[in-house]
């Protein structure tokens, strides 16, 4: 047992030590809370209401939680409590009041872990009245009275308001329910005395009703002020006046204060009386005022001194009303009316204000001179008995004589179109008359009343040289009016319809240089434009000082040959277009003549060839004609004779002439002929031949010798082919036809 004991003694020494204890630790979560307003968050004054904070913590030990409780309204810390229990933390406000409104919320605090709830408005309506009390309800005017007005029950910031006869008169702010003013009512009579009360809670207010209303009665005081004026009969100007401001039923220990003032000026002032003196002028207001004051408490009284003017302010004119610079000019002062009674007219005089003038006088207030190049003011100073009095300002203002006018064209002069003149002077006074005219007659006039103002004309011209009939004139007096010089401006003529010229023509071969010409009528400079049809953009644009210009297209080809036209403007703005010109590009001449010598040759080598191949017709058909030419019986003693006549009718247009005679198939013919005759059958005949063949017949013995000579059969050979043929028959003999003669 003794090591069992030392064992545990050793183990329970680790968990506790002199004078100390060791805790173990504790696990909690808060998971929520909420706060709540019993019964309403609507409820009215003098309801019990009761705030709630709910908060739900889960922990690991038996043991309490300390929990810090914190009531917040708008944000301002209004209640905290620290609770070791569960139970929700209550915040009670009794009898509630309107200054109990606001944003509230609940915040719990365990061990540094912190939650907040939502928030929640408060609302509570309704104010007590508030109740008036003065401390007199009858008063001299200007005494002093105490106010004291209570909101009962109500707390917070509060703002009294003190009424007189509906009229605020006073503002008080508390942080109490009472509050008091010290009131002076100054006018004399019965009066009715509230007030009213309103609590701020940011950001809202709310009002209260009126107080009942309590009367106050206001006696006057006897104090009356007095203000004496000497002289007392009709006062002139320059008279001596005399003032003395008094007061009676004054308090034998008085606080106030006297005071003489004419209109807005204050004369003099004491305590209880006020002595003055100034001497009578008619310009013043004529109302003087003896005032006193203690306190809030204000007497016056009020006198109207009329004064007589002596003279009246002087009149300044000029005449002439309008007058040029250097002219003459005559100013005239007068005073209109004078009190005749007291002042004769030779005791007023009249200056002029500056001294320093150029006028002479010419008599009691008139004064004569030249005006000056420049505005001048003058004014005119009358004076009688020390008084004096000035007219108003008179300004001479000398105008400018108009100068020359100047005429011009705004912007272009074109022809038949309408032109803007403007007539104007380098200098003048305005208004100034300007007038157009054409040929001294009048056409029409333009005021020029303002200093930017502008006089223009509109006309139109038809002929150039109408242009310098125009002239203008100014005017700005009853002299003559300038005249300006004639218009002079270049005019403008419109284009005419162009025409454009192509040269070469009529005929344009390739390699020439081919040129087209536009011309037009009118004022250059002009722009020409060419055009080829079926192109957008010009070939060429240029500006010329002339009436016609050439735009050269240099050896023109195939590709050159289409459909031209020219375009022109000038300064008129109106585009003139030419008529369509309609080139043909042609073979340049030494391709015609290389095209004509080769269709030459090749008509030369056309014909060579054809003589050849008709000569070798011919040839064949000679030989096949030998050929075909045989006895059809032959004897070794007899001979063949062959004749060729042209009288043979078997087929007259193919017979073979050789020099009208008759020549033997087997003679020779020259080489000459054989080509003239082969020439003739080319041009003229076919070549169709035919040839009497005559074969001798042997000699019957029983016939005797009369009949030896006897014919042979005639044969024809037709020679037009390689392979003739022979055709036999046996001729007529007639008058018609003649047969050749037997061969021996």
């Amino acid at each position: 047992m003794g090591p069992l004991l030392l064992l545990t003694s050793t183990l329970l020494s680790s968990y506790f030590h002199a004078g100390r204890t060791v805790n173990t630790q504790k696990l909690f979560t808060i998971r929520d809370i909420t706060l709540s307003i019993e019964p309403s968050i609507n409820v009215t004054r003098n309801t019990n209401v009761t705030l709630r904070c709910k908060a739900v913590v889960s922990s690991s030990g038996q043991e309490a939680l300390s929990r810090e409780y914190t009531i917040y309204k708008d944000g301002n810390t209004v209640y905290t409590k620290t609770s070791s229990t569960s139970e929700d933390l209550l915040y009670p406000l009794s009898e509630a009041r309107v200054s109990n409104t606001g944003k509230y919320k609940c915040k719990i605090n365990i061990e540094g872990k912190n939650m907040t709830s939502g928030v929640k408005k408060l609302t509570v309506t309704g104010l007590s009245k508030p109740v008036l009390s003065l401390n007199k309800d009858m008063v001299s005017e200007g005494e002093e009275i105490k106010a004291t007005c209570t909101a009962d029950g109500e707390t917070g910031s509060i703002f009294f308001y003190f009424y007189e006869d509906s009229k605020e008169i006073q503002e008080k702010q508390v942080n109490s329910n009472q509050a008091e003013a010290k009131l002076r009512i100054t006018s004399v009579g019965i009066h009715k005395i509230h007030c009213a009360y309103t609590v701020l809670i940011t950001p809202d207010s709310f009002k209260s009703e009126k107080s009942s209303a309590v009367i106050v009665s206001v006696k006057e005081l006897p104090i009356t002020p007095v203000l004496e004026i000497f002289p007392q009969s009709k006062i002139y100007e320059g008279d001596q006046l005399d003032f003395l401001c008094t007061v009676r039923n004054v308090p034998q220990h008085p606080e106030g204060k006297l005071y003489l003032s004419q209109g807005n000026q204050l004369l003099s002032s004491g305590d209880t009386k006020v002595n003055h003196s100034m001497v009578a002028l008619a310009k013043d207001p004529g109302e003087f005022e003896c005032r006193f004051e203690m306190g809030d408490v204000t007497k016056f009284v009020l006198k109207m001194v009329p004064v007589t003017e002596l003279f009246s302010v002087p009149t300044f004119t000029m005449s002439p009303a309008e007058v040029f610079q250097k002219e003459d000019m005559t100013l005239t002062c007068k005073s209109e009316s004078f009190a005749s009674e007291r002042l004769r007219r030779e005791e007023l005089t009249y200056t002029l204000d500056p001294p320093e003038n150029l006028l002479t006088r010419k008599g009691p207030g008139v004064f004569h001179g030249k005006a000056l190049q420049y505005d001048f003011n003058y004014t005119c100073v009358a004076q009688a008995r020390g008084i004096v009095k000035h007219s108003e300002t008179l300004t001479v203002r000398p105008k400018v004589s108009v100068s020359i006018p100047k005429i011009s064209v705004v912007g272009k002069a074109v022809l038949g179109q309408p032109l803007k003149i403007l007539c104007q002077s380098d200098s003048g006074s305005l208004p100034i008359n300007y007038t157009l005219l054409r040929e001294y007659d009048e056409l029409s006039t333009t005021i020029v009343k303002q200093p930017f103002q502008q006089a223009f004309f509109t006309v139109t011209i038809t002929k150039p040289d109408e242009i310098t009939k125009y002239m203008c004139e100014a005017k700005n007096n009853h002299k003559e009016a300038p005249l300006s010089k004639r218009l002079n401006a270049t005019v403008i003529v419109p284009l005419t319809h162009p025409i454009m010229t192509v040269i070469p023509n009529p005929e344009i071969s390739e390699g020439d240089h081919l040129y087209l010409i536009c011309g037009v009528a009118g004022t250059p400079p002009v722009t020409f434009k060419w055009y080829r049809v079926g192109y957008e953009q010009p070939l060429n644009t240029t500006t010329s000082n002339k009436n016609n210009t050439a735009y050269q297209v240099p050896k023109v080809s195939k590709q050159d040959s289409g459909t031209y036209y020219c375009e022109a403007f000038n300064h008129a703005n109106n585009v003139v277009i030419s008529d369509e010109v309609n080139i043909q590009v042609r073979l340049a001449f030494w391709k015609k003549v290389v095209i004509g010598a080769f269709c030459l040759l090749a008509v030369s080598v056309l014909v060579v060839v054809s003589v050849l191949c008709f000569i070798s017709k011919r040839g064949k058909r000679e030989a096949a004609a030998e050929l075909s030419v045989k006895p059809s019986s032959p004897k070794s003693d007899d001979s063949l004779t062959v004749n060729l006549t042209h009288d043979t009718e078997v087929y007259k247009a193919a017979t073979v002439r050789v020099n009208r005679a008759a020549v033997s198939v087997w003679s020779e013919r020259p080489p000459e002929a054989a080509n003239d005759e082969e020439s003739s059958m080319v041009s003229k005949e076919p070549d169709v031949e035919y040839t009497e063949v005559v074969h001798p017949r042997p000699v019957d013995p029983a016939r005797g010798a009369a009949d030896h000579h006897d014919y042979g059969s005639v044969e024809y050979a037709e020679l037009n082919s390689e392979h003739p043929e022979t055709n036999h028959y046996r001729p007529e003999v007639n008058g018609h036809q003649e047969l050749p003669a037997p061969v021996d």
